[in-house]
């Protein structure tokens, strides 16, 4: 709205006072000519760029109508000069097409003047070609009548930004006139950075009449900052007085860099050598010419031109802005040619005749064939291939160079497609990342090769970086430092912070120098480390180095490095012998749950035996439960000694037992070692357990005068003030701790290492470890040194060499084993330690118990293991494979006879037919007998036993003793070989009622 208003009060202008003078046209011809078409041209022929592009211009038109003389239609140019004011330029070119009507018009010289121009072309219908508009504000596309034969402004930010990706760079300064041509790019620039994160901290803005004093204290003021990359966006006036001054100031040596727009670098050459003297090591951008022959022969008609009208020096080249005028005049040229013979008179638009009016312009009835022909126009310019895309030239690749001398150097170049490379990459594939550089040879501010790291250090105009060590008595391992006897000053400053800095700042890929300060600067103890947060937020040193912790109430004010040590606070209190007090030790090896499960074990396992024996009808476990499972638990408790007394006959019942006394015997011995090492070992037990024992007690703790700790124990852990006492050195903190003053100690970790690496087995720490972010490095807000010494830091700590420096100052002369090396105790057994038994010992017996119950009732016994080993091999066989195992004899007993079975262990009778049982129902019963100790095997009947077992050992006469036949088995067995003669009684007994049976005898050496 603004500019409309300013538009109609400008035609109002020129239109009511139209006396000013104008330069008369090159060549006057009738407007009715049709031979003739009439190109009107508004330069500011005050300035390089209009004194350069006439020149241009009417070489141009010569060369083409030279090169082509036979053409139909011919170019009458009307030059107008401007003389560098707005309001002269906009009446020359209204009076141009009012009264001359041209039927183009090259114009304006400046973006600033092209909202006129655009509005005045539209109405007229007239095309507005411009060679030197470059602000990316004006669109061809929104301005049909707009023809731009320049390149973008715009398009230059991705080479730079390209630049600065490939030189690592992350942060730069924008420095740029205060126009429309050096504001509107700035939007292009922040765009373009925050995709490749860069930062830009500052924009320093001058006017173009800004005087020497005012720009030497804008540069002044750059200098307090750490970003040293500056890209300069100004036209060659105010950019050349930039550099003079920059280089007074003393920002043109060595950590600066600085690159240049083309709008600046474009008119390199015309400027005087003071300038370019003072740019030296300056990178500049600009849209690439080719060599051609045509731009060498234009060249030497250039200098010819030069020499003969003996031109200033500014004029020495035709520059960018030349060559663009100069391929304009022949791209009118070739679109008036194929337009062809038409009526070039303006037609009346029918209204009013008010000049103060815009709508009393006519129109160009070919206007809009003329631009179409324009827009078609595609040839081999002298700046290359002219070819206009959406009504502007297309940009085909930048041109890097360096300001070397009084010269400059072409060391590379940049295509949308390739990328930076050293040679033109005309392929649409990038060769390299722009994260890598490849370019040629730079010669930076200061004469250097070396590519500046894109900041530097403010240090107020010192040459070393100032930094704090505070001045501490206690904790000499962090920072030490003596007090030299002659000069009262601290020197040797040394330390585990102290080898930690210089080691990661000699690691730097660049040098830092410094020098130490000890602090205070009397001398003195310190007494608060905010202190030296203060000394640093306020200007007056550069950096603090020492045991500084890193809070978060300071990292607003600074900024630190990621911390060197671990970090947290924790509580350190005194240990005591607490033996006399363990009543309860021999319970200790094994968890509760261990104990619990144990017992019950027994209680099962009485179970499981009482259960399979019963089968069995082992008389040595009663049949009812209330008689059996006090037997079977009792039996189960004496596997612990191995001295039970009851036999056992059930198989299954052996297999569970195997598993159980297994088990057991794991059990003691595990249980025996564990309570020995307690037994043995000291049990020192801390006298507090936590910060709430403190807290309800009201109990005195010490912690480091100076640290923050004094704070977090007040306003984090809520105690009371008045019961804490500060503490110096790790010698004022055992005598509190050992006389009493004070329960605990609470300070950072790094502090309780070296406290308990002094003081072996007397303290240790307890209860909880509360966050803290441990020790840093200070600096200034948003120091670049910050994130290159943190990077070093996390280097050192990856390749040890940290550990290595905090071996040899935290942890020298401890001949402890650590912090809790005097509290150790033994840890328990769990149930977690016995899980595979249990699974073992419950498979085994639940499967021992579904056997049993699956084969009660059964006529079969279960076998033994030397009977399954002769089901499996015939008797020969197996004497050849396991001669160990003896023949077992069979004697089969008839009522009334007899057998032998010497060398027998234990004698099995099987009565397994009943002779006079007319039902023969097969009943299997096994009796055994025992000569070693002749007893009633617990019968069941009165009835006389049929079968005698005589004992025939020894020389006495020989034991005799009789066998009931039971309904149940029995298994007794015998420790020696049995000799003895058998007798089947069955039959002989008259008033026997019991039918006869026929019984057979087994005799075996095996005990299962």
């Amino acid at each position: 709205m603004k500019n409309k208003h300013f538009t109609f009060f400008l035609l109002f202008l020129l239109l009511t006072s139209f006396h000013t003078s104008f330069t008369e046209a090159q060549e006057y011809s009738s407007p009715n000519n049709p031979g003739l078409f009439h190109v009107g041209v508004v330069l500011d022929l005050d300035s390089v760029v209009g004194k350069v592009a006439q020149r241009c211009i009417s070489m141009a038109l010569s060369d083409y109508y030279a090169v082509h003389p036979n053409y139909n239609s011919k170019i009458v140019l009307h030059v107008r000069d401007s003389r560098g004011d707005a309001i002269n330029a906009a009446s020359a070119a209204l009076y141009l097409m009012k009264d001359v009507e041209v039927q183009a018009l090259i114009w304006p010289q400046q973006s600033t003047q092209a909202s006129f121009a655009i509005d005045l072309g539209e109405k007229a219908q007239v095309p507005i070609v411009s060679f030197s508009a470059t602000s990316p504000s004006l669109s061809p596309l929104k301005s049909p009548y707009f023809v731009r034969t320049a390149i973008d402004d715009s398009t230059q930010v991705q080479a730079i930004a390209a630049m600065i990706q490939a030189f690592q760079w992350k942060e730069v300064v924008l420095i740029h006139e205060d126009t429309d041509y050096g504001n509107v790019l700035i939007p292009y620039f922040l765009d373009v950075f925050e995709k490749i994160d860069v930062h830009i901290p500052y924009r320093s803005t001058i006017p173009l009449d800004a005087t020497d004093d005012q720009i030497l204290t804008e540069l002044h003021n750059l200098t307090t900052m750490q970003t040293s990359v500056f890209i300069v966006h100004m036209s060659s006036a105010i950019g050349s007085r930039l550099f003079i001054n920059a280089n007074n100031a003393g920002m043109m040596s060595k950590g600066y860099a600085w690159i240049v727009t083309d709008g600046f670098s474009s008119l390199f050459q015309p400027m005087d050598s003071k300038t370019i003297s003072s740019m030296e090591g300056v990178l500049g951008v600009r849209p690439y010419i080719p060599k051609s022959k045509e731009l060498e022969e234009f060249d030497l008609k250039w200098r010819r031109m030069v020499y003969l009208n003996k031109s200033s020096s500014e004029l020495s080249e035709p520059g960018l802005y030349g060559l663009w005028a100069y391929d304009t005049v022949w791209t009118l040229a070739m679109a008036v040619e194929r337009v062809g013979t038409l009526d070039p008179q303006f037609l009346s638009s029918n209204t009013t005749n008010n000049l103060t009016n815009l709508s009393s312009l006519g129109y160009s009835p070919i206007g809009p064939k003329l631009l179409q022909s324009i827009l078609n126009t595609t040839f081999r310019g002298l700046s290359g291939d002219f070819h206009l895309v959406n009504g502007q030239l297309k940009s085909f690749a930048f041109q890097i160079f360096n300001v070397i001398g009084e010269g400059e150097r072409v060391i590379g170049y940049w295509t949308k497609t390739g990328g930076l490379s050293m040679q033109l990459n005309t392929t649409n594939k990038l060769t390299n990342s722009d994260s890598v550089i490849k370019l040629k040879l730079i010669v930076w501010p200061g004469y250097t090769t070396t590519k500046p790291k894109g900041w530097i250090i403010p240090t107020n105009g010192e040459e070393y970086l100032k930094v704090l060590v505070p001045i501490k008595y206690g904790f000499k391992e962090f920072v030490s430092m003596e007090r030299d006897p002659v000069t009262k000053k601290m020197v040797n400053i040394t330390g585990f912070c102290i080898e930690v800095f210089q080691n990661i700042t000699s690691k730097l890929s660049f040098g830092l120098r410094y020098e130490y300060q000890p602090y205070p600067l009397d001398g003195e103890v310190i007494q608060n480390y905010t202190e030296l947060i203060d000394q640093v937020y306020h200007k007056k040193f550069d950096a603090v180095v020492g045991d500084v912790s890193i809070l978060a109430k300071r990292a607003n004010y600074v900024d630190f490095t990621m911390p060197f040590s671990e970090s947290g606070v924790i509580m350190v209190v005194p240990m005591t012998d607490n033996f006399e007090r363990e009543t309860w030790m021999f319970v200790k090896p094994l968890s509760p749950y261990l104990w619990l499960v144990t017992f019950g074990g027994f209680f099962y396992i009485g179970f499981v035996i009482w259960t399979l024996e019963r089968h069995r009808h082992n008389s040595d476990f009663a049949p009812t439960i209330r008689e059996g499972i006090p037997t079977s638990l009792w039996y189960s408790f004496l596997t612990l000694i191995f001295s039970q007394r009851e036999k056992i006959d059930n198989n299954l019942t052996r297999f569970v037992l195997i598993t159980w006394v297994f088990y057991m015997l794991i059990l003691t011995q595990s249980y025996t070692a564990s309570l020995s090492s307690s037994l043995t070992v000291r049990q020192l037990q801390p006298t507090i357990k936590n910060i709430h024992e403190i807290r309800s007690n009201g109990y005195y703790v010490g912690y480091q005068d100076g640290s923050f700790v004094g704070e977090f124990l007040t306003d984090y852990l809520l105690l009371d003030k008045s019961k804490l006492k500060p503490y110096t050195t790790p010698e004022d903190y055992h005598n509190a701790l050992s006389n009493g003053s004070v329960v605990a100690i609470f300070d950072e970790i790094p502090y309780v290492q070296v406290f308990l690496n002094t003081y072996c087995n007397k303290y240790s720490t307890v209860g909880l470890t509360y966050s803290s972010e441990g020790l840093g490095f200070v600096f200034p807000k948003d120091s670049r040194l910050v994130s290159y010494l943190s990077t070093e830091i996390l280097k050192i700590t990856d390749d040890g060499t940290l550990d290595k420096i905090k071996q040899r100052w935290l942890q020298t002369g401890s001949n402890c084993d650590g912090p809790s090396s005097s509290s150790r105790s033994t840890t328990q057994l769990t149930l977690r330690s016995f899980v595979g038994l249990y699974i073992i010992i419950g498979v085994v017996s639940i499967s021992s118990l579904l056997i049993n119950f699956m084969c009660r009732g059964c006529p079969v016994q279960i076998p033994s293991i030397s009977q399954m080993l002769r089901w499996i091999a015939p008797p020969s066989g197996l004497n050849y494979f396991m001669p160990f195992v003896p023949q077992v004899p069979v004697v089969e007993l008839q009522p009334g006879g007899t057998g032998a079975c010497a060398g027998a262990e234990h004698v099995v009778i099987n009565i397994v037919e009943r002779v006079c049982d007319p039902e023969n129902r097969g009943a299997e019963e096994t009796i055994e007998g025992e000569p070693s100790n002749p007893r009633d095997v617990g019968s069941t009947s009165t009835t006389q036993a049929p079968i005698q077992l005589e004992n025939t050992v020894g020389e006495g006469p020989s034991a005799t003793w009789d066998v009931e036949s039971t309904s149940r088995p029995r298994t007794l067995l015998d420790l020696g070989s049995l000799r003895c003669r058998a007798k089947n009684l069955w039959g002989e007994d008259p008033d026997n009622s019991d039918p006869a049976s026929k019984a057979i005898l087994k005799a075996s050496s095996s005990r299962i």
